[in-house]
C-alpha cells in the first residue's frame, strides 16, 4: 500500500517572525533567522504532516553517466571577472556580487551584459533601482550596447519571470535583488522574507531553463551582505567587490565558488569611460620617482594567488602633544603597532615622541603578514632619513621576538618582482629557487634586515663628541642626522654585506 499524508486530530500552535517570517514550532525571545527580539508571535495552528513519497523527476543515474559538458563554462567577454568564476559561467549557475554603493558593480555588470550577449544566448538586464533610460545613458557612456541585449525596469517578481518567458536569456542580469518582491509575500522589498523568495523563484528558473544568473546584492554598514545569511547559502558562486571610492583601484574576490577555487581575485581600474580589467595591476602600486626618497620600501603581496609589487610609506617627525600619534592608511592599525614595538626593542629605533604615519599607495589594502618587513624598513629609513635602494624588495613576517618568519609563496613573489625588474630582495631564511640574475640576503632577525642596508650601515656611524676646553662637553649631534642619497652606481650594482659581517 503505498504511503499517504497523515494529519494528527490535535494541531499545535505556530509561532511566527513578524519581521522576517521565519516559523518555529515554539516561541522564543529571538528570532533564530534574523536575530530580532520580541517579534516572534503566535498566528495559528498548523496540523502536523508526515510527506508522503512522490514522483520523481528524474531517475537517478551513476555519476560517470551523466553529461558533464552541458555544465561547461562559458566566457563573459570579461577576462579578470572570468578568472575569478573559474573560467567563466556555468549554465544555470546561479552568482551573487556585493559590494559597497559606488564601487561599480552596475557599470561592470552592464559591460558584461553587452559583451556577453549573442544571438544564441540572449542577455536579459533587469533594473529596480534605476529607469530603463538612466541604465541607457550609462551604456552610452561605456559603450555596452547591443542588439542581443535586452533591457527592462522591473520591481515586481511575476513581471520578473514573465521577461524572462518572453526573451528566453542565456544569461539574466538582476540589480539588485533587494528591490525585487513578491505581491504574494507580506513586507516591503529587502526585507528578509522577500529576499529570499525571490532568490529561490529565480534559482529554480536558472536551473530548469539553463540560463546563468547574476544578482546585484546590497551589503550593510558592517560589509555583510543584506538579507538573510540564507541567500549566502542558496547560490552557487558568491563575489565580493571592493574598493575605495577615492581610487581607481578595484578587486573582485572569491567568497564561495562551486565550480572554482576561491583564492583568486580580478583587479579593475574604474574611469570616466567605465571599468576595465587590469592583467597587470603593479603600476597602480608604485611611485614613479627618479631619485629614492627615505621612508618608503616595496614588497610582494599576494592577492589570491596573484602578486602584486606595492609600496609602503612611512613618516616621522617630533609630536608636539604628549602623546605621540600613531596614523594608518591601507595598514591594519594593530599590526603596525606591533611592527613598531618590535623596531624599537630589537631594531634600536627611538620612536617614542615621534608622530608616525604609514600608509600604502595607490588605495591597496595590505593585510597579509608578508609586508611586515618592509613596513620595518620604512619606518627605520624615516627615522635616518636614509633611502633604499629603488632595486630592492623586503618580504617577511615580523615576529615579536624580532624574527623575520618565513611567509608562502616566497619562489612565486620573487618571480613577480624580476619580472618588473627588481634585483635585490631581503626574504627570510630558506626562500627556496631564486631567479637567475637577482641577489637576494637571507635575514633571520629585525637587526641583521637593518645591517644590511648599507645606507642603515653608514647612518650608525655617528661623530663621536670630543671634550671641549676647560672639560665641558661639546653639544650633543642631532638625533636623526641627515644621510645623504645612494650614488647611482651604488643603485644599480647594490652589494650585501656578508653573513659574518651582520654577526
Amino acid at each position: 500500500m503505498a504511503a499517504r499524508t497523515k494529519t494528527t486530530a490535535k494541531p499545535r500552535p505556530a509561532y511566527r517572525c513578524t519581521e522576517c517570517g521565519n516559523v518555529v514550532p515554539k516561541w522564543v525571545g529571538r528570532c533564530p533567522e534574523c536575530n530580532a527580539w520580541g517579534t516572534v508571535e503566535e498566528y495559528g495552528a498548523v496540523p502536523i504532516r508526515t510527506t508522503a513519497a512522490g514522483p520523481v523527476s528524474s531517475p537517478a543515474k551513476p555519476i560517470g553517466q551523466i553529461d558533464g559538458q552541458v555544465a561547461t563554462a562559458r566566457s563573459t567577454g570579461v577576462p579578470e571577472l572570468d578568472r575569478v568564476l573559474g573560467g567563466g559561467l556555468v549554465p544555470g549557475a546561479v552568482v551573487l556580487m556585493a559590494g559597497e554603493p559606488g564601487v561599480g558593480k552596475s557599470t561592470l555588470l552592464l559591460d558584461v551584459a553587452a559583451k556577453a550577449a549573442t544571438a544564441q544566448h540572449r542577455t536579459l538586464y533587469v533594473t529596480g533601482e534605476e529607469s530603463a533610460g538612466q541604465v541607457r545613458l550609462r551604456a552610452d557612456r561605456i559603450n555596452a550596447l547591443s542588439d542581443h541585449l535586452y533591457l527592462a525596469a522591473e520591481s515586481d517578481l511575476g513581471a520578473v519571470l514573465g521577461h524572462i518567458d518572453t526573451v528566453n536569456p542565456g544569461l539574466l542580469i538582476l540589480d539588485s535583488v533587494q528591490t525585487i518582491a513578491s505581491a504574494e509575500l507580506d513586507g516591503a522589498p529587502g526585507g528578509p522574507a522577500q529576499v529570499r523568495e525571490v532568490a529561490n523563484a529565480l534559482i529554480r528558473v536558472s536551473k530548469e531553463r539553463g540560463m546563468a544568473t547574476l544578482l546585484v546584492g546590497h551589503v550593510t554598514k558592517d560589509g555583510q551582505i543584506a538579507g538573510p545569511r540564507l541567500l549566502e547559502h542558496l547560490v552557487d558562486v558568491v563575489l565580493s567587490f571592493e574598493g575605495d571610492r577615492h581610487a581607481r583601484l578595484r578587486l573582485i574576490r572569491g567568497v564561495k565558488n562551486r565550480y572554482g577555487a576561491t583564492d583568486e581575485v580580478g583587479c579593475f581600474e574604474l574611469h570616466d569611460e567605465g571599468i576595465v580589467g587590469l592583467a597587470d595591476p603593479s603600476g597602480l602600486f608604485l611611485t614613479r620617482r627618479d631619485k629614492p626618497v627615505a621612508g618608503t620600501c616595496l614588497t610582494v603581496t599576494l592577492e589570491g594567488k596573484r602578486p602584486l609589487v606595492a609600496e609602503v610609506q612611512a613618516l616621522m617627525v617630533d609630536s608636539q602633544i604628549p602623546s605621540p600619534r600613531r596614523t594608518t592608511s591601507g595598514l591594519e592599525s594593530p599590526r603596525i603597532a606591533m611592527i613598531l614595538a618590535v623596531v624599537e626593542r630589537h631594531g634600536g629605533v627611538k620612536l617614542g615622541k615621534q608622530d608616525i604615519y604609514t600608509a600604502t599607495v595607490g588605495g591597496v589594502k595590505l593585510t597579509e603578514p608578508s609586508a611586515d618587513l618592509a613596513i620595518a624598513l620604512a619606518v627605520a629609513s624615516s627615522s635616518t632619513d636614509t633611502p633604499l635602494p629603488n632595486n630592492l624588495v623586503a618580504i617577511g613576517e615580523v615576529g615579536l621576538a624580532g624574527e623575520v618568519r618565513r611567509v608562502t609563496g616566497v619562489q612565486r613573489r620573487l618571480a613577480e618582482a624580476h619580472r618588473l625588474g627588481f634585483t635585490h630582495a631581503l626574504v627570510p631564511p630558506d626562500p627556496g629557487k631564486v631567479p637567475p640574475g637577482m641577489k637576494v640576503v637571507e635575514v633571520a632577525d629585525i637587526g641583521e634586515a637593518l645591517r644590511a642596508i648599507p645606507g642603515r650601515r653608514r647612518a650608525a656611524a655617528k661623530p663621536k663628541s670630543e671634550a671641549g676646553a676647560g672639560g665641558s662637553a661639546a653639544a650633543p649631534a642631532p638625533r636623526r642626522a641627515p644621510v645623504a642619497a645612494y650614488p647611482d652606481e651604488l643603485m644599480e650594482g647594490w652589494e650585501p654585506v656578508d653573513s659574518d659581517e651582520l654577526r
